[in-house]
C-alpha cells in the first residue's frame, strides 16, 4: 500500500473550477486532508514490523522449547511402560 501525498493547492483549484466557492473547496481538501493524515498515523513502520518479528520469533523458541520438554517427558514416561510390561510378561 502506498500513500501518495496531497497536493492541496491544486485540489482546491480543481474544486474552484467545478463551481464551489474558496471557503467550501478548502474546507473539503482540508477533510481529505486530515483523513489520509489519520490513516498514514496508523501505518506500522519498519521498526514496528521489525520488533513484531522478533518477539514472534522469541515466542517460538519459547513454544518449541516446552514442546520439546513435554515430548522427552512423554518418551521416559512411555520407555517406563514399555519396560514395566517387558517385566510382567
Amino acid at each position: 500500500m502506498s500513500v501518495a501525498a496531497l497536493d492541496t493547492y491544486t485540489a482546491a483549484k480543481r474544486l474552484r473550477a467545478t463551481g464551489l466557492d474558496e471557503d467550501q473547496a478548502e474546507a473539503a481538501v482540508s477533510m481529505v486532508r486530515d483523513a489520509t493524515a489519520a490513516d498514514r498515523d496508523q501505518l506500522a513502520t519498519k521498526a514496528d514490523l521489525a520488533t513484531l518479528r522478533a518477539d514472534t520469533r522469541a515466542d517460538l523458541v519459547a513454544g518449541l522449547a516446552s514442546l520439546e520438554r513435554c515430548l522427552i517427558g512423554y518418551g521416559i514416561a512411555l520407555a517406563g511402560l514399555l519396560f514395566a510390561a517387558l517385566k510382567l510378561f
